[in-house]
């Protein structure tokens, strides 16, 4: 058998180079296709019992590595990144909201960082409209909205660009918790200065606009056929996670109990800087983490890799989320 070696390699190389050069004048140049620069529309689909989910892809941010994480150091982050082969100059944020279709109605979780957004970013964020009309669905057909809490990325997509109900046929639910705490005149006398500040600004800005017709759920009860709330405090005081369920299938829709995963899944420990209560937060993903691995039930993630939807395992320090694979059928 004969052996390939470099030199035959590279001398079978410059051949086909020189006959490349013969041939291209013998035919006509044609310009090479131009850099498209932009992906497909972002969304996918999957089946829970009789329920159809749709995972809109928002777009994703680009974060600074240093102070995201309160106990480790930049150098243990970035050690994680490199360790899952993702990049450490920066930390990759995707945003996920997801619209689950019964039969009978139409209902969103958490909304995305909005038109405003979109127009700001040019088209980095706020993706979620382009993307749910490119899965063939429209705002407007939209009967329920379901908000896990009141950070911008899950709010903000409440309202279009100038203003106005992004979803005008559509009941917004919120978690009682939440509404009690963001809504209290008190509690925004007191709240520190910067970023949570800021929230409250922005959760009365977004809710004034929608004139507070809103429906507050409880925790331990269906917000809606199907969807049943559970409380998971800590990322914010009335964060809320939901069990979609339908015959013998569930998933749990997470929201922010975990950030990015090869961080906060990875190692439970480690406290995000955008965590209202790092304590709190810690024990509710440790205990919803060992419910979804003793239960084998499937995660949604909203800041998980696209489409965010995994299996959970036990690790010797923590948990690893195993990614469902992209499946071509519903």
């Amino acid at each position: 058998m004969d052996m390939v070696t470099r030199r035959g390699m590279l001398s079978g190389s410059a051949a086909m180079v020189a006959a490349g050069g013969i041939l291209s004048h013998q035919s006509t140049a044609r310009a090479a296709a131009p850099i498209v620069g932009k992906q497909a529309p972002g969304f996918y689909r999957y089946k829970v019992g009789a329920f159809e989910v749709t995972v809109v892809a928002d777009g994703a941010l680009a974060f600074p590595v240093e102070n995201f994480v309160l106990n480790a150091t930049a150098e243990q982050v970035k050690a994680a990144l490199a360790a899952a082969f993702r990049g450490t100059d920066a930390l990759s944020v995707p945003f996920s909201p997801v619209v689950v279709n019964t039969g009978s109605k139409l209902i969103l979780i958490d909304t995305g960082l909005g038109d405003a957004a979109f127009e700001r970013s040019k088209g980095m964020i706020g993706q979620f409209a382009t993307n749910l009309k490119a899965a063939g669905l429209e705002r407007s057909a939209i009967d329920a909205v379901v908000i896990s809490h009141f950070h911008i990325d899950h709010v903000d997509g409440l309202l279009t660009a100038d203003g106005k109900p992004a979803f005008p046929n559509a009941q917004i639910f919120v978690p009682a918790a939440e509404w009690k705490y963001w809504m209290d005149d008190g509690e925004m006398s007191r709240a520190p200065k910067g970023r949570i500040e800021g929230l409250f600004r922005n959760t009365r800005r977004i809710f004034g606009a929608l004139g507070g017709n809103v429906m507050p759920y409880d925790a331990g009860k269906e917000v809606v056929p199907g969807l049943t709330a559970v409380a998971t405090p800590g990322h914010s005081v009335g964060h809320a996670s939901f069990v979609l369920s339908s015959g013998a299938s569930s998933v749990f829709i997470q929201g922010d109990v975990a950030h990015i995963p090869v961080l906060f899944v990875a190692n439970p420990g480690w406290h995000a800087a955008i965590d209202q209560d790092p304590a709190m937060a810690e024990a509710t993903r440790r205990k919803v983490y060992d419910m979804l691995v003793a239960e084998k039930m499937l995660v949604q993630g909203f800041h998980y890799p696209f489409p965010a939807l995994a299996h959970v395992e036990r690790t010797a320090s923590g948990y690893r989320e195993v990614l469902v694979p992209w499946n071509a059928n519903i």
